[in-house]
């Protein structure tokens, strides 16, 4: 069974996407970007990142420590000490498999970060 879960965008409607998705005991959320944040650091821009992808994750039945893999685009590469320090605060357990790339940009140019997460939760 397929479970869409909207959030805040403002880019859902037009693009015709879904914060997050689950299929069975599958949740992926979309690149996430600091809606709202835009003209806060890369630091304060990550945090809202997360802010936004916790209440996904929990609207879909998950949490962080169910998180199995993320990936993270940023727009400046001396941006990923910090933002890998955040990412650590975040899952200094359970450690998911991770990727941190340098891209062009984004659709709000203003934005710093973009995260996807992936999770599966137990069948119980």
């Amino acid at each position: 069974m397929r479970k869409n879960i909207s959030g805040s965008s403002p880019f859902e409607p037009i693009i015709g996407f879904s914060r997050a998705v689950r299929v069975g005991n599958t949740i992926h959320v979309a690149g996430t970007g600091p809606v709202g944040a835009d003209h806060e650091d890369a630091a304060g821009q990550t945090r809202r990142v997360f802010a936004i992808a916790e209440k996904a994750l929990s609207d879909a039945g998950a949490s962080f420590r169910d998180v199995v893999r993320t990936r993270m685009y940023l727009t400046r590469a001396e941006d990923w000490e910090v933002v890998g320090r955040i990412h650590g605060e975040f899952f200094a357990e359970t450690r998911p498999a991770a990727t941190m790339v340098i891209v062009s940009g984004f659709i709000n140019p203003a934005w710093r970060i973009e995260i996807e997460f992936d999770a599966v939760v137990s069948d119980s």
